[in-house]
């Protein structure tokens, strides 16, 4: 059943057009991902179905009744506000349904005949809603989502005002999921997440029972949770069914298509136009109209063609070239019994590491592990508390922070890429084009640009120089599609080394041939790419969960021989016991036998005898049988 749809939706900011032919229909429980280059319009048509803006063309329906959840970019709360106030807001609606329920039930005792009858069928109602809002099942979710994201007890009392970006992101990101709406609606969900909140949010989605629109850059991502693809170029969209892998073979087979077609239609052009000419210059040689005419038939004939579009192959996007340097000595990375702790908490304990040349390492953690940090005392930043880090001999370094800082916010791009080299305007024009600085954008001041802009120009700074070693800290956080695929080809081509700090388990799978993993204060290395790394963990858990329970058997043998011993022992005393009532049978038995021996007619005496006699042996083979049992 079709609960969103979309059709010939336009949308202007003042008079410039943004969107010009949005159309698509989303059914039951699909997920569906928006793709497309920075600034084509996604964040914009979230915003347009939110309701947050308006459209000034086209139609939008929304089945009736359905709530929506939007992942807000820049959200606002009040400055007291913490983190876990802002998780609770998910359920203000259950509260105040809660809060009717209590005030109920106070009523209900001094109430009586019809006025009790009303109020207790008030009551079943407010029940019933509240049980069918999940009200019962309110700290189970808080629980569950806070797990997942990683909201740990102290994280919720903090004060929301006083969180990073991307903090702020996962508790939003986690009160939506709270709220369970019926459609979502995420923009970049997995942009500030470590590796395991992905995986456990992927796996939240793909059981979602509702809708979920979702923009993102992340291609793993993407594969693994949306079943739908809609793609944002040149203002129109166009849908594409399957996960983002899908979209991007099927989109390379219509392109093809279109070029075969393309190129066909134009030889019959330029036939038909080589035809028209040649009627023309024979009908002025022979001034013959009836040449002009046929010739006039056929030019109608070709202007009423529907002519099929050239094939857009490639679009703008950064294109990277570095030089490289000269070659570096073989060890690039040394860290010897490394050990960094803020305060109470511990970051690294003792790491070891040996990063050799034209190596390509992926260095992975959990948010907060201390990743940067390990980078940041390699690059000298900051100090260790003990242990070395070490780069090793003819370094030639180039380094993208996480968080990108110019020297001077007021300078234009063109100033912020010449202020540490000697080049013209012209030529350093030119050279920014690379990056997607055309025009006049390149007079732009730092300060106002977006994070996409900024990891631009900074590579476009790093880039130019010489460079043997890489350092990035999330390269891809604010690039599109095609500037991550242009980075990964760059990176491929590099003959230097790299190393690099990323949460895109695609980039990872691309580039990485080595994924060093920060875990416990530990630096654990897998050779291998993202899948590889995967596959080793799975398999240490699958171990250490085999140890787990060979440990159980173990133990549960151990129980049982200790058990056993026990009943040994104890069954020693009982065999003990029967031995002695045999034994003392046995001599009664031979005892009254003698004493029959010596009777003679004492007939009431020997009859009292066999009586006894027949009794004790009847005894003696019940305790036979239990002694031989």
């Amino acid at each position: 059943m079709i609960e969103l749809a979309v059709k010939g939706l336009q949308k202007y900011y003042g008079a410039n057009m943004v969107l010009r032919d949005i159309a698509f229909e989303v059914q039951n429980g699909e997920k569906v991902g928006i793709v497309g280059s920075n600034g084509c319009g996604k964040s914009t048509l979230l915003k347009v179905i939110m309701g947050i803006e308006g459209y000034e063309q086209g139609m939008l329906a929304v089945k009736r009744g359905h709530t929506l959840g939007y992942l807000e970019q820049m959200p606002n709360y009040d400055d007291g506000e913490r983190v876990i106030d802002v998780l609770n807001s998910a359920f203000k609606r259950v509260d105040e349904i809660y809060e009717e329920m209590r005030e109920l039930e106070m009523q209900l005792s001094s109430l009586q005949d019809s006025e009790l009858e009303k109020k207790l069928d008030r009551y079943s109602q407010v029940q019933m809603l509240y049980e069918s809002l999940g009200g019962y099942d309110k700290d189970e979710k808080l629980s569950k989502v806070c797990a997942g994201l990683k909201i740990s007890e102290n994280f919720k009392e903090r004060l929301f005002s006083e969180l990073s970006g991307g903090e702020k992101t996962t508790v939003i990101l986690g009160k939506i999921l709270l709220q369970n709406p019926d459609i979502l609606l995420l923009d970049e969900p997995s942009n500030h997440l470590d590796l395991e909140a992905m995986e456990w949010l992927e796996e939240y989605l793909r059981l979602y029972k509702g809708i979920a629109l979702i923009v993102s850059h992340d291609r793993y991502f993407l594969d693994n949770v949306v079943s739908k693809i809609i793609e944002i170029e040149d203002m129109v969209s166009k849908t594409y069914d399957g996960n983002y892998t899908a979209y991007q073979n099927e989109k390379e087979r219509q392109l093809q298509l279109q070029m075969e077609k393309y190129i066909e239609q134009q030889k019959k052009v330029k036939a038909i136009e080589k035809s028209i000419a040649q009627l023309r210059d024979w009908a002025i040689r022979a001034d013959n109209n009836k040449f002009f005419r046929r010739a006039a038939s056929m030019q109608i004939r070709l202007d009423k063609m529907e002519r099929v579009d050239k094939p857009v192959v490639e679009r703008d996007s950064i294109k990277i070239s570095a030089s490289l340097g000269g070659r570096s000595g073989n060890e690039v990375v040394i860290i010897k019994e490394l050990y960094k702790s803020f305060g109470d908490k511990v970051l690294i304990k003792n790491a070891e590491l040996l990063i050799r040349n034209r190596e390509r390492v992926a260095l992975i953690g959990t948010n907060g592990c201390g990743k940067s940090t390990l980078i940041r005392i390699l690059l000298g930043i900051e100090s260790s508390d003990s242990g070395t880090a070490l780069l090793g001999s003819s370094i030639q370094l180039g380094y993208l922070p996480q968080n990108i800082h110019f020297s001077n916010d007021q300078n234009t791009i063109l100033d912020c890429f010449r202020e540490d080299i000697v080049i013209t305007e012209g030529k350093a024009r030119e050279y920014l084009a690379k990056y997607m600085f055309f025009g006049e954008d390149v007079f732009k001041r730092t300060g106002s640009l977006s994070g996409g802009e900024r990891s631009r120009l900074m590579l476009a700074k790093l880039m130019y120089k010489e460079l043997n070693l890489l350092i990035l800290d999330e390269p891809t956080n604010h690039l599109d599609i095609d500037s991550r695929e242009e980075l990964e080809e760059f990176l491929k081509d590099f003959q230097g080394t790299i190393i690099f700090v990323s949460h895109d388990r695609y980039f990872i799978n691309n580039i990485a041939d080595r994924v060093i993993e920060l875990s416990e204060g530990r630096l654990i290395a897998y050779a291998g790419n993202y899948e590889y790394f995967k596959e080793k963990k799975l398999q240490e858990r699958n171990m250490a969960a085999e140890k787990l329970k060979a440990d159980m058997v173990e133990k549960s043998v151990q129980y049982k021989k200790t058990q056993t011993n026990i009943l040994k022992s104890n069954d020693s005393k009982k065999v003990k016991d029967l031995e002695k009532q045999i034994s003392e049978l046995e001599h009664r038995l031979k005892t009254i036998d003698r004493e029959i021996e010596t009777l003679f007619d004492e007939y009431e005496k020997i009859n009292e005898l066999y009586s006894e006699k027949s009794s004790l042996n009847s005894q003696l083979e019940k305790l036979m049988e239990l002694y031989f049992q």
